[in-house]
């Protein structure tokens, strides 16, 4: 298969110390990695850059595929992170008998790529995907009942062997960088993370937990437990990260890979894929924004309180509210991933190398052009407040202040 040459990498750039829109030495850095299969090469892109530009992250959260991008730069040394995930999506998009590139005078023609794109899914869905997952055989259908193989379509022992190759997990429990990945019981539907600051050393298993969806794939026993994707309940571990304390101001940058804003579908094929967006992004942006209003809300409350008059203070409810966690600021950095036109329903198993490649630019392209646009740059480092930005929005403000009262529209991008 013809291969495709990955654009030059952002040139490194120094962070600063606030004013020009870098995480301050007060600020926590954090990278909050949504789940979205093969969409998940534009959060690689949007690492690649941010290492790059000086904002190299405290914190990696991940779901799904988030969470193996988030094991592989958690779990390496700061100059191999880039390296590691190049090596994982090559591998994943290494298809041994791929339709060949479309030649570009064909990109013009109505339908040609979208063509393409889904044969290639097609036969990942077929034959499985290197170093990720395999079809069973027999099919599960075929399988003894009360059997992991009953109830998955496919085996991801081969995304095992991969983590335990690339990601090195004494350096990923060491703590250097904290590694939250979230994933849910099968038996109790309970949400469940498994983080390197709060628990026992973490492995391939946990992993391979959090991106576990049914039926493709089979839950992953942890501690007598069974677990399936976390995204299944939430796409998105923002909730879980503003729910553990901390005493420095915080800045997120949230990765999505599904966007909230479309186009009218004109076929039952993009009907389809907008149905799925909708589905993930909805979820997404109202966990999202329930969480911004508690902190808003937390915050408040604290300032109230500070206000108090002594002999008030002492007052039980009082105490309880100062006693609730609330970060200084939080300023959360939006970066969506945004369909191409010629994608469709199965864009998050399309795994071919010249998508995986386009993904992987974008990623830069819109991390490029957060950090270097200059109301990003003049940003002020807040002291308290939950505000958000998003420069690719097409809303007419792009810094957004939460406040106890808004609402999912208003934050919708």
């Amino acid at each position: 298969m013809a291969t495709t040459t990955r654009r030059s990498p952002a040139k490194k750039a120094t962070a600063g110390k606030g004013g020009n829109g870098a995480a301050a030495p007060h600020e926590e850095c954090i990278l909050v990695l949504q789940g979205g299969g093969a969409l998940g090469a534009y959060q690689a892109g949007v690492y690649e850059t941010l290492a790059a530009m000086g904002q190299t992250p405290h914190w990696v959260a991940g779901i799904s595929i988030g969470a193996i991008n988030a094991a592989l730069i958690a779990g390496n040394v700061p100059e191999r992170r880039v390296e590691r995930l190049r090596e994982f999506w090559d591998g994943v998009s290494s298809f041994p008998f791929a339709p060949p590139p479309l030649p570009a005078e064909l990109h013009r023609l109505d339908g040609a790529r979208d063509a393409v794109n889904e044969t290639n899914a097609t036969i990942a869905m077929l034959f499985g995907v290197s170093g990720f997952f395999s079809p069973r055989v027999p099919a599960a259908p075929f399988q003894p009942p009360g059997t992991l193989e009953a109830i998955s379509y496919y085996d991801t022992e081969p995304l095992k062997k991969t983590l335990e190759r690339l990601v090195d997990f004494d350096l990923l429990n060491s703590g250097k960088v904290r590694l939250s990945v979230g994933a849910v019981s099968v038996t109790t539907g309970n949400f469940k993370y498994f983080d390197t600051a709060h628990r026992g050393d973490l492995d391939a298993r946990h992993i391979m937990a959090s991106g576990a969806l049914p039926p493709g794939f089979p839950p992953i026993e942890i501690d007598g437990d069974f677990y399936w994707d976390g995204g299944i309940v939430s796409n998105t571990p923002l909730q879980y990260v503003l729910d553990q304390p901390g005493r420095r101001a915080r800045l997120v940058f949230q990765v999505d890979l599904f966007a909230a804003r479309g186009e009218m579908p004109k076929n039952l094929g993009e009907a389809n894929e907008r149905e799925k967006d909708i589905r993930f992004s909805s979820r997404t942006r109202l966990n999202t924004t329930f969480e911004l209003r508690r902190q808003a809300t937390l915050q408040s409350a604290k300032r109230l309180v500070a206000k108090l008059p002594a002999s008030l203070r002492d007052d039980p409810d009082a105490k309880a509210l100062a006693a609730l966690p609330a970060e200084a600021a939080v300023s959360v950095v939006h970066l969506i991933y945004r369909s191409k036109h010629y994608e469709s329903q199965s864009k998050d198993y399309e795994f071919s190398r010249v998508s995986m490649l386009e993904h992987w630019s974008s990623g830069m392209a819109d991390t490029q052009s957060t950090l270097g646009d200059p109301r990003w740059k003049r940003r002020e480092l807040p002291s308290h407040g939950v505000h958000v930005f998003d420069f690719a929005s097409t809303s007419q403000t792009t810094n957004k202040t939460v406040t106890p009262t808004t609402t999912s529209r208003t934050l919708a991008t």
